[in-house]
């Protein structure tokens, strides 16, 4: 369960969670958290989702030295085909977990000759055309997936 509390929250922040709601709404993928129910309180707002037992791809690197070669082909794989069925819907995700979550820095129904401009995430992950500002597009996902790719590997 992801809970928020609305006093602490800017405008943008409540901008995102409402984008983060509709995606998870709209999207329905194995390898991709599931949003069970949204609900808000007159302080808070709730978002029940998938239990994930040992957490995403960042907190298992932070607690594991290395992921075995096995594992690493399998969370990659499922990784490219969250991806790829974020992309079909038209959205770009930019910041990567193995099950996909957080989907609060996405941007949803962006067409490939479009660009979005949000600048958001972990800069070590970042396209350099989100870096540096210049719009990106669901390339920038893939460029992520590449940095996350080294990381496991090595």
């Amino acid at each position: 369960m992801k809970v928020l509390k609305k006093a602490s929250l800017k405008v943008r922040d409540r901008v995102r969670t409402k984008m983060e709601r509709d995606i998870l709404v709209e999207v329905n993928h194995p390898f991709i958290v599931k949003l069970h129910y949204a609900f808000q309180t007159e302080g808070k707002m709730y978002l029940i989702l998938d239990f994930l037992r040992g957490g995403d791809v960042f907190t298992r690197l932070s607690k594991e030295v290395l992921f075995t070669e096995e594992d690493v082909k399998f969370y990659l794989a499922e990784l490219a085909l969250a991806l790829d069925h974020l992309h079909q819907l038209g959205i770009i995700y930019i910041l990567c977990h193995i099950v996909i979550i957080g989907f609060g820095l996405s941007k949803e129904s962006v067409d490939q000759e479009k660009k979005a401009y949000s600048f958001c995430g972990t800069v070590e992950y970042m396209a350099p055309e989100v870096v540096n500002r210049r719009g990106h597009s669901q390339s920038a996902d893939w460029w992520s997936y590449g940095v996350l790719m080294v990381n496991v590997i090595l």
